[in-house]
């Protein structure tokens, strides 16, 4: 079995992608509100602040910071998909594999992790999250995508409402 590097910093900032398994879904929009219940559901026995967050039909992007002294957040992951997965039905797609380990194949098994170095690096993928719906084209204005914390930022002054501008993407991308 592979091995992959993480990094684990207790009370540290991590951005994440998180993916569905079969990414023409519409899932996470769709369901959005059950999404919000993983995620508060976690919060409660596993506690930890989203800075930043945006979903998209298939998947999601986040920054999260960990309390002092905890840097698990492969748990807290582990709990929303399963939450998540337990209130949808069960007609997705399963490999053998899945099966014969008795999962879903509604997410993707992996994620992307990366520790937030500076408040560079945390601005950065702030405007990145924030930014995404643009760049997959599901709008023209960040201000039109309703399923992101940049309207809490807007309230709070951080972003203005124009930020991003106004953009035609001419290809509709999948994947990161």
């Amino acid at each position: 079995m592979t091995q992959y590097r993480r990094s684990f910093i207790a009370g540290g900032y991590y951005f994440f992608t998180v993916a569905l398994a079969e990414r023409s879904s519409n899932l996470l929009t769709a369901e959005i509100n059950w999404l919000k219940k993983s995620f508060c559901g976690v919060k409660e026995q596993k506690p930890f602040r989203i800075d930043a967050l945006v979903v998209l039909p298939d998947h999601l992007h986040c920054i999260w910071v960990l309390p002092p002294g905890d840097a698990d957040y492969p748990t807290r992951w582990k709990m929303i998909k399963a939450f998540f997965s337990r209130g949808m039905p069960k007609t997705e797609q399963r490999s053998a594999s899945r099966r014969q380990k008795g999962e879903r194949g509604i997410w993707q098994r992996r994620y992307w992790e990366h520790t937030l170095r500076n408040e560079i690096d945390w601005r950065r993928h702030m405007d990145y999250i924030h930014f995404n719906p643009v760049k997959h084209a599901y709008v023209q204005r960040v201000r039109d995508w309703p399923y992101s914390t940049f309207h809490r930022y807007v309230r709070q002054g951080i972003y203005t409402l124009d930020w991003g501008g106004d953009s035609v993407v001419q290809e509709r991308v999948f994947g990161e």
